[in-house]
């Protein structure tokens, strides 16, 4: 879920990111930026993919020979062309969340439209999400490992330090991202158009030298490989997946870019790129089987080589960006739909709200990254690793854009069921010839993606099952407030507002302070807030407000999942509603919840003290909420869960 990086500067997507009301200068922008952000990982690609699927189709012989390199190569420049071109330009940016894209805004897009299959809905977002942190902890580390082996050509003797150099790049990566990324993002554009233009260049020389390579574009290479080499065509397979890594950055950042310039740009800049550089490393590689240890290094001339490495290294840096920063929007968005506890999100830009940094899920990043790096050693180890997480998050996605398709544009099942079938059934064939390298080092993105599921899935369980504990011991609102009003207690002035999960009952905070402090407040506020599943919520419809007696109101505001809620400049909103609001007159109860395992919670006990770990970790809600912490009284309570 690639975030707000470079596109920012044009952001104008009044239309819902269409683009048809941009400026000729705006809309030139917007693809700039999309091809710094959302090109950046699927634009690496070439620096292993060809290498890995050709080495595979190889088999035990490690016999190259060119039927099986022009079979590779179709194979690669049909999936750029079916599952990027056909599913995701042409289809799934079709199929936006109110103008945002992405596995999470899907699966709210989807659950809204299936309300009698919701559940089902939830499962498969809650699997897309946990699998995309499997990609964004392999994509810096093998990007950024790849980029740097290329040093090995210009001398063996960088041989040792190639571990350590990636190691130092990461970390200094990791680093810098407190900082926000507006200042670099004006750069990811320009250097990631001037890398498309010198690999395209680049593999010129090459194909004019074996025009034979040009075969690859007939589609009958591929399908012939395949028919040929058995076991072997389907390992090929796996590995072929690596050349459209990415793809769903696409469709995840249809919200910042638009989809007109994230379309142009793919079909008129990137696509021919990549295209015409696979065919100068399947040519170099039909003049020279050798070239098989790092062909996209070995299509230029040695003089060329240090540069090249240099400007691969900060595209493959940018395409780690990317992916950073997109852990960071999709882990805001599950903490908005519930699938998180609420972690510290830092924004880093004052004028753009989706420039946002979360510290601790840099920091775990960063230790995973590392991890890898230091454990694979390769880019060849690290490059068995990939995939698995890229291939399920596609095949989820696939399913989701099947209920889109019938439920949200009114398809008939049987149309919708034709149109997505074929790409499931090609989404499911190479997750399958993934799955093949799960021993070999695919298990690292499902383990990691397993944890991350474990932890939504207990999170969302945990927090159904104590709203509902909490509901049967509250008493309803509407009768403490007519006891209230019946029997009123001694009255304090200013105005206290009680946060609350569920409006129809009195908050556990007002019944503490009552028992406690025995005085009740001249004006009361009951005060909810609710994510909805929609991306952004229109300042009109922000704020709903109903008074329930003379003192007791009861206020609701509502955020999309992509926003960050700020409840006391919300709460201004409502002074044109009526309510005298006055943030220093005013007190803000909160109830802090200490949990303990009940003996009988509908959880095993082991997942009652994973919820109870992850309450542990959640953020305080006056930070979450940027309540003023001079302005919030706490009240203590404990809950068996």
């Amino acid at each position: 879920m690639t975030t707000d990086v470079a596109g920012r500067a044009a952001e104008t997507t009044a239309d819902n990111g269409h683009g048809s009301a941009h400026s000729t200068a705006g809309f030139t922008a917007l693809m700039l930026g999309s091809i710094g952000v959302v090109y950046g990982d699927i634009g690496t690609s070439p620096l292993y993919a060809l290498r890995e699927a050709v080495i595979a189709a190889s088999g035990p012989s490690a016999v190259i020979n060119p039927q099986a390199v022009l079979g590779v190569i179709s194979l690669i420049l049909w999936a750029l062309i079916v599952v990027v071109t056909l599913k995701y330009v042409l289809i799934l940016l079709r199929a936006d969340n109110h103008g945002e894209g992405g596995t999470l805004a899907l699966m709210a897009l989807a659950q809204r439209a299936a309300s009698r299959r919701a559940g089902v809905i939830v499962l498969l977002g809650i699997i897309g999400g946990a699998l995309f942190y499997g990609d964004a902890v392999i994509t810096p580390a093998l990007s950024v490992l790849s980029a740097i082996e290329g040093i090995k050509l210009v001398t063996a003797a960088f041989d040792p330090y190639v571990v350590p150099l990636t190691v130092v790049i990461l970390f200094v990566l990791f680093a810098v991202q407190a900082r926000g990324t507006a200042r670099v993002a004006a750069f990811f554009g320009p250097i990631m158009t001037a890398w498309f233009a010198l690999i395209a260049i680049g593999a010129i020389g090459p194909i004019m030298r074996h025009p034979e390579v040009l075969l690859a574009l007939n589609p009958i290479h591929a399908v012939a490989f395949m028919l040929h080499h058995g076991i072997i065509g389907f390992v090929t397979l796996g590995a072929v997946f690596l050349a459209v890594t990415g793809a769903e950055a696409l469709y995840a950042d249809l919200g910042h870019f638009g989809k007109r310039p994230i379309q142009t740009a793919w079909l008129f800049i990137v696509l021919p790129s990549l295209a015409l550089n696979y065919l100068g490393q399947g040519a170099l590689l039909i003049g020279n089987p050798r070239a098989v240890e790092n062909p996209f290094f070995l299509m230029f001339p040695d003089w060329a080589l240090l540069p090249m490495v240099s400007l691969a290294t900060v595209a493959t840096v940018i395409a780690s960006q990317a992916v950073i920063t997109g852990a960071y929007s999709l882990t805001r968005q599950a903490i908005q739909l519930g699938l998180l506890p609420r972690f510290e999100v830092r924004h880093t830009s004052e004028s753009h709200s989706g420039q946002i940094y979360i510290p601790r899920i840099n920091m775990l990043l960063l230790v995973a990254v590392t991890l890898l790096v230091l454990m694979f050693r390769s880019s060849s180890a690290l490059a068995s690793a990939y995939g698995i997480s890229v291939t399920g998050t596609m095949v989820v996605t696939a399913m989701m854009g099947f209920v889109v398709i019938w439920k949200v544009w009114r398809w008939s099942a049987v149309a919708a069921a034709a149109l997505i079938a074929p790409f499931l059934f090609l989404d499911l064939t190479f997750l399958s010839a993934n799955l093949l390298k799960v021993v070999e080092g695919g298990w690292v993105p499902l383990a990691l993606g397993s944890v991350v599921m474990l932890m939504m899935y207990t999170w969302r369980r945990g927090s159904r099952l104590l709203f509902e504990k909490s509901r049967k011991l509250e008493l309803p609102l509407a009768d403490l407030v007519s006891m209230l009003e019946k029997r009123p207690p001694q009255r304090v002035p200013g105005t206290a507002v009680f946060l609350t999960s569920d409006p129809a009952s009195a908050p556990t905070a007002l019944m503490h302070s009552l028992k406690h402090y025995k005085v009740l407040h001249e004006k009361n506020v009951i005060l909810t807030i609710q994510t909805a599943p929609t991306p952004r919520i229109d300042p009109s419809e922000r704020v709903r407000m109903e008074e329930i007696s003379a003192t007791f109101s009861r206020v609701t505001l509502r955020f999309g999942f992509m926003e960050s809620p700020n409840v006391p400049k919300t709460l201004a909103i409502a002074r044109k509603l009526g309510w005298q609001f006055d943030i220093m007159s005013t007190s803000f109860f909160l109830s802090r919840r200490a949990l303990k395992p009940a003996a009988h919670s509908g959880m095993p006990r082991w997942q009652d003290h994973l919820f109870i770990a992850l309450s542990r970790t959640a953020n305080d809600a006056t930070d979450y909420f940027q309540i003023p912490t001079g302005r919030v009284v706490e009240v203590g309570t404990q809950v068996t869960v």
